[in-house]
């Protein structure tokens, strides 16, 4: 069996990594990345190493060779990740790859969210691909939350343009281990699975737990989304990730970002992250 995995040296894909050595033995996972020397320490665990980029699709076909599953891990380029998705997927299709796997966003073919379109365009590539898949249309990360926490802290505010929309996020690591379960399992040919937390917050929310583990009054202060993004800007957001985050955040208010199918649960055999949890990670 040979499982390779796209980005494996992003926060995800070294996630994804780990939760699979505990699965399979290293000599089974290849590992696609755009930079060896980053790639050092999965190379010390005797997990071979091919370089490729999402661009470049003669890279794609030399990486693939051998592969049996395939995990794409979405690219982090926005606005150019769909045609960087058609390319892996072309180059799996040449290369006879068995199964394809791909991180999606969840509800991809209904969000309102502008991040949603280039997922449900590599979803629809998928399915003329004529290629075995599973789409894991993973929710929000708790993370993209969490990790500004000390800002927070230092101004008593989260700021954001979500409103009161309730959020069913989970962590980077549930969804990793998602992943590795969907890989070295069988009976998930051709699925789409909708992943997200257990328990739906609201920021709102999210401030009163900070505020309960830290002893100080932390509030939410909501935003319009052009207010949001503007704020973004000014604290030197790149201009992409402003307009992804104000978007999101206003998606989030209309209920893009709230699932209660507990189809997370049911793959990992668990309860996902608590929201607890993660906040008191992120204050660390």
């Amino acid at each position: 069996m040979s499982i390779v995995v796209t980005g494996a040296t992003g926060r995800l894909g070294q996630l994804v990594i780990q939760e699979l050595l505990k699965r399979t033995s290293a000599n089974n996972i290849v590992a696609i990345v755009r930079n060896a020397d980053k790639a050092a320490q999965l190379a010390a665990l005797g997990i071979e190493v091919r370089l490729a980029n999402y661009d470049e699709i003669e890279s794609l076909h030399t990486a693939l060779v051998g592969a049996e599953k395939l995990l794409l891990i979405s690219s982090s380029d926005v606005g150019k990740r769909a045609v960087q998705h058609f390319n892996v997927i072309e180059a799996a299709r040449q290369a006879g790859v068995k199964h394809f796997f791909y991180t999606s966003l969840l509800h991809a073919d209904r969000s309102p969210m502008a991040l949603a379109e280039e997922h449900w365009l590599t979803e629809q590539a998928l399915f003329k691909s004529g290629l075995t898949y599973t789409i894991l249309r993973n929710g929000w990360y708790t993370e993209n939350y969490t990790s500004g926490l000390k800002i927070a802290l230092n101004q008593h505010v989260i700021i954001g343009a979500a409103d009161e929309g309730q959020i069913s996020s989970a962590s980077r690591q549930d969804y990793a281990e998602a992943a590795a379960i969907v890989l070295t399992t069988f009976a998930h040919e051709n699925k789409i699975y909708e992943l997200s937390g257990d328990k739906a917050y609201t920021l709102t929310e999210l401030a009163c737990e900070v505020s309960r583990q830290t002893g100080q009054n932390i509030v939410y202060f909501n935003m319009t989304e052009h207010d949001y993004r503007e704020k973004l800007l000014s604290m030197g957001t790149e201009p992409a990730v402003a307009n992804l985050l104000a978007n999101s955040d206003a998606g989030a208010a209309s209920g893009a970002l709230f699932d209660d199918s507990g189809c997370l649960r049911q793959l990992l055999g668990r309860e996902t992250t608590p929201l607890s949890d993660c906040v008191r990670q992120g204050l660390l």
